[in-house]
């Protein structure tokens, strides 16, 4: 009778717990916080979490083909475009950091004292190699707008090459061919811990307001694709900016340093 009882517990809370899918970036991905924040998730909610790390290009793509059940993206832009079409509802702040442009030791002095402008324009007049992820990810559509603001993009031009892969890896080839490249903090950090805090880029360019890189997380519209968990997908946003989860996720660092601050409690957006 009690090993009834018992399998007809363990069946139930089986039927009970779901997997989730979610689009992401390279980033969440490349940081660990992912890693991180799955065996909590699991804990918590008894369901697990699965993730495929793209560009956000590419994970919005996901949701708007149905394959993803929920989106953890950061283009402020492209978002709201996708929400605007009515493939994503329920876009929630979570958290951000920033992007800095970093650069192979040799080059650091010519930077030295430059603003952001200045930082764009001697990349450009100097023809240093500038790695672009050319992918269409959230730091690749703020890198092309960062060179609109002086001009245009310099996809024509020798010195300006495109990876076509994630965040750590085209560091990794920045930092092969000693050039440059734009990066969110938080994968950078990563990058510095590989390294044993020996890294051979170094941050050469940071804290104007226009670096600021925010995270997002949308569920995948229930009226646009019927097969996806949106009663999940939801539980799972209210998840991620609870006090606990935020908590976690204000707290965890590399090399001792902070990669996210949350604001899912104060972006107005």
């Amino acid at each position: 009778m009690k090993k009834t009882i018992f399998l007809g517990l363990f069946l139930a809370l089986n039927i009970q717990a779901a997997e989730l899918r979610m689009a992401t970036t390279t980033s969440t991905d490349n940081t660990g916080l992912l890693d991180g924040l799955q065996p909590l998730y699991k804990q918590e909610t008894g369901n697990t979490l699965k993730w495929v790390a793209v560009g956000t290009g590419a994970a919005l793509k996901m949701g708007e083909d149905c394959n993803a059940d929920v989106l953890f993206v950061h283009s402020p832009t492209a978002e709201k475009e996708f929400i605007k079409k009515g493939y994503g509802i329920d876009r929630t702040p979570v958290m951000y950091n920033d992007f800095v442009i970093i650069a192979d030791k040799s080059l650091a002095p010519k930077f030295k004292g430059k603003n952001l402008e200045e930082s764009l324009k001697l990349i450009r007049d100097e023809k240093l190699t500038f790695i672009s992820r050319g992918d269409k990810s959230g730091t690749d559509n703020k890198e092309k707008s960062l060179w609109k603001s002086i001009g245009k993009v310099p996809e024509k031009e020798s010195w300006y090459q495109q990876s076509g892969q994630g965040m750590l890896a085209s560091i990794k080839i920045a930092e092969e061919k000693k050039g440059v490249i734009l990066t969110d903090r938080g994968t950078y950090i990563k990058y510095e811990f590989n390294e044993k805090g020996k890294p051979n880029l170094i941050i050469v360019n940071e804290g104007d307001d226009r670096l600021k890189n925010f995270y997002s997380v949308i569920a995948v519209n229930p009226k646009h694709c019927k097969n996806v968990n949106y009663t999940e997908a939801k539980k799972f946003i209210n998840w991620l900016t609870s006090d606990d989860t935020l908590s976690f996720i204000g707290g965890f660092k590399l090399l001792y340093k902070p990669l996210f601050k949350v604001d899912a409690k104060t972006r107005k957006e």
